[in-house]
């Protein structure tokens, strides 16, 4: 017998092999969401910050929590179910779909935004490194990136493991789940690639050591 234990069970299961794509279906935010978005507007308005893309934005619902604080924003997907539930939930909001991991981000993005957030997405990506080519090349010199990633270090994965945790936290059996681990070494390593500058790292969710996520932010360079 199989227990289906609603949206996120039948995703897992009954969509394995069948998906194309990461599959949206319901609205609204995710409680990651809620957790990081207090950091995520402070920074944002510290560095003054008017324009600003979602990079990975789902189904919209983050997005427009940003666009109801003041910022304009624009959101692109790889998701064509997530897009889908964002141009129809905020119409006026615009809103792309687009390979994370292509190559480019396309001409009508680049060096156009104050800032580029990017909100647990980067775990979902096999070429992490596409997705930061793709900020980086959306960013106007001296703009802001802001990622965020599911926190793990050694207290955090030992408490996984006491627990017997780690079915739950990884999502193994979700078509397009977490593929990378990120610890603030890779995560901040990452970032350093591509020559951000005052680059700094904070923790979302519980204690530090137990944190449900993690923030890497840093300025694009003039050059």
């Amino acid at each position: 017998m199989v227990m289906q234990i609603g949206t996120k069970a039948r995703q897992d299961k009954s969509l394995s092999l069948a998906a194309g794509e990461f599959v949206w279906e319901e609205e609204g935010e995710s409680p990651v969401h809620r957790l990081v978005k207090p950091i995520i507007v402070k920074l944002l308005r510290e560095n003054s910050v008017s324009r600003v893309l979602d990079l990975g934005c789902g189904n919209g619902a983050f997005t427009n929590s940003l666009y109801q604080e003041g910022f304009k924003m624009e959101g692109v997907d790889s998701s064509c179910s997530g897009i889908g539930i964002a141009r129809d939930r905020y119409p006026w909001i615009p809103f792309s779909r687009l390979d994370l991991m292509s190559e480019h981000i396309g001409d009508g993005h680049i060096d156009q935004f104050d800032a580029v957030v990017s909100v647990e997405v980067i775990e979902h990506l096999l070429l992490p490194r596409m997705l930061m080519q793709n900020a980086m090349r959306a960013l106007r010199p001296g703009g802001l990136l802001i990622l965020s990633t599911p926190y793990h270090g050694y207290w955090k994965n030992l408490a996984l493991a006491i627990t017997n945790g780690f079915d739950a936290h990884w999502h193994p059996l979700r078509d397009y789940g977490h593929v990378k681990f990120f610890s603030k070494q890779t995560l901040v390593q990452l970032v350093q690639e591509y020559q951000l500058e005052e680059i700094q790292f904070e923790t979302a969710g519980r204690i530090s050591l137990l944190a449900n996520s993690m923030i890497v932010h840093g300025l694009k360079g003039a050059v």
